[in-house]
């Protein structure tokens, strides 16, 4: 069974690309974390559990909602991230997991996917020529997952220091609740109270009222409502104004299609 989350579509591409590899379910758990969905999962193969990262690990919602539940069946579980360039300390925090859940980890991989994070100034969003690039390679490289998932072959990646972990483990969560706010979205007056945003948000903290989308004080920035607004009528302070939004979908059809 390969479950996924995924806000702007990376993460959703390569799971449904590894399930496609597999013969295997494919499982988007956004429903079940909108609805605190904590029925046990069953499986009898092995499980594929796929991540976006963001702040150097796997979303700390993300997470929490996966300790909630129980996985039956297979007691057996791979994972995969997709990131920018980064994965942190995701490696030790999938292990750590693991253990807890008295699944046996089998490895980690890391996909290199387009940037979505649009709401910062520290990281320039990618060219379309990169975009499609990273979209390429990574689309070349599922083939090698699924073989190795299939014959059950550990999967590597990088060595995780322990200074990173030491860094990354407190800091993830400090950054989170102050940092990864909301507080600075607003709506200009292209918004056509679709109501879009407040669908796409994984911890329901949109509402739209007067045919306007109020944030609450919940948020991961997973981009998905900025990113998903039709009328590019969403912005995040003064940070995004003018910058391309970045939705997998809009190029995986086109040039990546033909290859």
């Amino acid at each position: 069974m390969v479950l996924y989350f995924s806000g702007t579509g990376n993460t959703e591409y390569i799971a449904k690309l590894i399930a496609d590899g597999l013969g295997d379910e494919c499982v988007d758990l956004f429903d079940r974390i909108r609805t605190n969905d904590k029925s046990p999962l069953y499986s009898e193969k092995t499980y594929v559990i796929c991540a976006p990262i963001y702040v150097c690990e796997m979303p700390l919602f993300l997470m929490k909602y996966l300790r909630s539940i129980t996985f039956n069946g297979n007691n057996k579980v791979y994972f995969v991230f997709t990131s920018g360039g980064y994965c942190g300390s995701a490696k030790v925090q999938a292990k750590l997991f693991s253990r807890r859940k008295n699944l046996k980890c089998l490895g980690c991989v890391e996909f290199v996917m387009p940037r979505n994070y649009v709401a910062n100034n520290k990281y320039a969003m990618d060219d379309e020529e990169v975009i499609y690039s990273k979209i390429s390679e990574s689309t070349k490289k599922v083939k090698q997952v699924v073989e190795a998932i299939k014959n059950e072959n550990r999967l590597k990646t990088r060595h995780v220091w322990l200074f990173e972990t030491l860094i990354i483990a407190p800091f993830a969560p400090v950054w989170t609740k102050y940092k990864l706010v909301a507080k600075d979205f607003y709506t200009t007056d292209e918004c056509v109270g679709c109501r879009i945003c407040e669908k796409v948000c994984p911890l329901n903290n949109i509402e739209v009222v007067d045919k306007r989308p109020e944030w609450g004080e919940s948020c991961t920035h997973c981009m998905a409502c900025i990113a998903k607004c039709p009328k590019k009528a969403i912005e995040y302070g003064n940070v995004t104004q003018g910058k391309t939004r970045y939705l997998l979908k809009d190029y995986v059809h086109t040039k990546i299609a033909n290859q």
